[in-house]
C-alpha cells in the first residue's frame, strides 16, 4: 500500500513538474495562459455609432473600435483600431433612461473571437453617471431645483400664453433620454481572459 501511495505521489509530482512555469503561481493555482490578456484588464474603446435611448431597442447591434493595443504576456497583440461588435442588453427610455451594452466579439489578425466584458466608465459625456457594477449606464437627472428653474425659464420665454409652464415641464420630462455620441470613449473591463489566436 505504501508503495502504491509513493508511486501516486511521484506521478503527481512529475505531472506538476511537466507544466510550464506560467501555468502555476506560487500557491499552486492555474494562471492565465501567455497568449491571453488577463481577466480584469481595463481598456478603452471608441463608439462607431450614436446610441440614443429614445431610439434604441433591446438586441440592437452597435460597433466600437479598440482605442488602445491589447497585449498578452507573450507579446501577442490585438492592435488599436480593431473592431468590436456588441448589442444592447437592455434599455429604458425617458426620464430614468438607462442602457446596458453587451459585447459579443472582437476582431483579431486571425479572425473574430468571443469577448466577455463590462463597461465601467464613459469619458467626456456630460450628464451621465458612472456605470453600476452590472455595467449599466444611467443618465444623471437634474435636481428638483434645476427642473423647476428650467420650467420657470420656459414659462417666461413662452410669454403670456396659457399653460406655457406646464408645457415646458412636460418637454423637460420627455427629453430625459440618454445619448452617447459617435466617437464617445468607453472604458471596458474584461470579465474573462481573452485568448489571442496566434494562427
Amino acid at each position: 500500500m505504501n508503495q502504491l501511495s509513493s508511486w501516486v505521489g511521484m506521478f503527481f509530482l512529475t505531472a506538476a513538474m511537466s507544466l510550464p512555469a506560467w501555468a502555476i503561481d506560487p500557491a499552486g493555482a492555474p494562471m492565465t495562459r501567455p497568449n491571453a490578456v488577463p481577466e480584469g484588464t481595463t481598456f478603452l474603446v471608441r463608439l462607431q455609432d450614436k446610441l440614443d435611448t429614445a431610439e434604441l431597442r433591446r438586441g440592437q447591434h452597435f460597433k466600437v473600435k479598440l482605442d488602445e493595443d491589447l497585449i498578452s504576456a507573450s507579446g501577442n497583440m490585438i492592435p488599436r483600431g480593431k473592431k468590436i461588435k456588441g448589442h444592447v442588453g437592455s434599455v429604458e427610455h425617458g426620464r430614468h433612461a438607462r442602457l446596458l451594452l453587451s459585447f459579443d466579439e472582437i476582431e483579431t489578425k486571425h479572425g473574430w473571437i468571443a469577448l466577455i466584458a463590462t463597461v465601467i466608465g464613459v469619458s467626456g459625456e456630460h450628464g451621465i453617471k458612472a456605470p453600476n457594477s452590472e455595467g449599466e449606464i444611467e443618465r444623471k437627472g437634474p435636481g428638483a431645483k434645476q427642473t423647476i428653474a428650467d420650467a420657470a425659464a420656459g414659462a417666461a420665454a413662452g410669454g403670456a400664453g396659457g399653460g406655457a409652464g406646464a408645457g415646458a415641464m412636460a418637454g423637460l420630462l420627455a427629453s430625459r433620454d440618454l445619448r452617447l455620441e459617435k466617437g464617445a470613449t468607453l472604458e471596458v473591463r474584461l470579465d474573462r481572459a481573452l485568448q489571442i489566436p496566434s494562427h
